[in-house]
């Protein structure tokens, strides 16, 4: 079992900074790829970013390329989403996740672990 406490949510103003942090606790961290997805009111769970065991490797969805980054710490156990330059449509709440297969991956059906969530609105 892995798991998932999100952290860092709240509201913020499009156009500043946010950092979101996703720390594990359970089975071996580092064997694990981590992802971020996010679901907005009356949306499908979308997904956001991903980052292989190493943190080697990076995935990201069209809509947050270039404006957030993810990281990871596998000495601390935790995973970072940096949003810079949020948008109001960036509103949701964001939970990561953990798959044990270690690689990248868009589909929600590769991470057997999730966590709670946490909500993140920006204002225009």
């Amino acid at each position: 079992q892995v798991q998932l406490v999100e952290s860092g949510g709240g509201l913020v103003q499009a156009g500043d900074s946010l950092r979101l942090s996703c720390a594990a606790s359970g089975r071996t961290f580092s064997n694990y790829a981590m992802g971020w997805f996010r679901q907005a009111p009356g949306k499908e769970r979308e997904f956001v970013a991903a980052i292989n065991w190493s943190g080697g490797s990076t995935l990201y969805a069209d809509s947050v390329k270039d404006r957030f980054t993810i990281s990871r710490d596998n000495a601390k156990n935790t995973v970072y989403l940096q949003m810079n330059s949020p948008k109001p449509e960036d509103t949701a709440v964001y939970s990561c996740a953990a798959g044990s297969t270690g690689w990248t991956s868009r589909q929600q059906y590769e991470y057997e672990y999730w966590g709670q969530g946490t909500q993140v609105t920006v204002s225009s």
